[in-house]
């Protein structure tokens, strides 16, 4: 028997299990079942299209920049107290790192779930605990379980991204409304800085309240070198001739001298602390403040039928190439994959039922 014949009733015996395809084997199976291959994606991108129109929610996204702002007063006030045995926490040496951290706190979003927005899905003046738990249903759970949830939910609703070479910070938040999201971004600025306002307020609270301590044991160690430098005086007039007596006289002086000091810097800081606690400071500098989105974010809905569109070609072309090879397999083969089929499922469940 000659090479090509041997050849031929190989291939023609392997064909009968369909184990050669060739790509012109491929090309007459997609050929042959084109209408499969067209009508599954459509089916497909029907089902697609209909789903997002009719049941998807339209998302929109409002963003804004700001940037973190440390008052100098406040490292100021650290630095004096550092001098007095005291350390207070400042923000020169990095003040942006709380912004990371306070934005998605609980503490912050405490604070947010409190307020009151104005909704077209939930009406007027609801709270943000309503909006994010029961809406307008009656609340299955106690307060206390819809205040965990609330804070959760809104804390994942945050965008934060921050670039490094700036150290200016984009928030976003999004919802299926453009003016909420808008109201809750301008809503978490204002606690933002609220928050610093009141943190910045404590630390100089603190600051005046260990002045004023300063100041009145400063006050009293003076009073007590003035007396001993007058008793010395009075006693002691007459004191060119004794190094001693000179000696006690400069110490005195000394004394009273850098006691004077500490006293004149205290009262002169304390009234740069009072200064500091009226004052009102911008803690949060907003660079953009956020609009009111005219598009909506979501969902993508030509991105989505596309997606399906080549999902459903390639179901449609995995479908009748096995369509095409089972089709091909005989009676002794198609009976052992049955066969097989049944030992697993055999061997399955033998092994569950000894577990049990």
């Amino acid at each position: 028997m000659s090479t090509k014949a041997t050849e031929k009733s190989f291939r023609n015996k392997n064909n009968s299990v369909g184990d050669i395809i060739s790509i012109g084997d491929i090309i007459l199976i997609l050929a042959k079942n084109i209408i499969i291959i067209t009508v599954i994606p459509f089916i497909i991108c029907t089902i697609t299209i209909i789903y997002a129109i009719w049941f998807t929610t339209p998302t929109y996204v409002s963003s804004a920049k700001i940037m973190s702002s440390s008052p100098q007063s406040t490292s100021k006030m650290a630095g004096l107290a550092s001098q007095f045995g005291i350390d207070l926490p400042t923000g020169q040496s990095e003040p942006n790192w709380v912004y990371d951290d306070i934005i998605k706190s609980r503490t912050l979003a405490k604070a947010m779930i409190k307020r009151s927005f104005d909704t077209k899905e939930f009406g007027e003046n609801k709270s943000l605990l309503q909006i994010l738990t029961h809406g307008n249903d009656l609340p299955e759970v106690g307060l206390d379980t819809l205040s965990r949830r609330a804070v959760n939910s809104f804390i994942k609703m945050i965008e934060l991204k921050k670039d490094i070479e700036t150290g200016i910070y984009t928030l976003s938040m999004t919802t299926n409304e453009a003016k909420f999201s808008t109201e809750l971004v301008a809503s978490l600025i204002e606690e933002l800085d609220s928050h610093q306002r009141d943190y910045n307020r404590k630390i100089t609270s603190n600051t005046r309240q260990f002045i004023e301590e300063r100041i009145s044991s400063t006050k009293e160690e003076l009073e007590i070198s003035e007396e001993l430098l007058r008793v010395f005086t009075d006693r002691n007039r007459r004191i060119e001739n004794s190094p001693l007596l000179l000696l006690e006289q400069q110490r005195l002086e000394r004394e009273v001298g850098v006691l004077t000091g500490v006293y004149t810097t205290l009262k002169q800081q304390l009234e740069t602390t009072k200064i500091e606690e009226v004052r009102d400071s911008q803690y949060v500098i907003v660079i953009d403040p956020p609009e009111i989105p005219i598009k909506k974010s979501g969902p993508k809905r030509a991105r989505m039928v596309l997606v399906s569109g080549i999902f459903g070609l390639l179901l449609g072309i995995i479908y009748s190439l096995f369509s095409e090879f089972f089709n091909k397999i005989d009676s002794s083969e198609l009976s052992k994959y049955k066969r097989a089929k049944s030992l697993f499922y055999k061997n399955v469940i033998s092994f569950f039922y000894r577990k049990k």
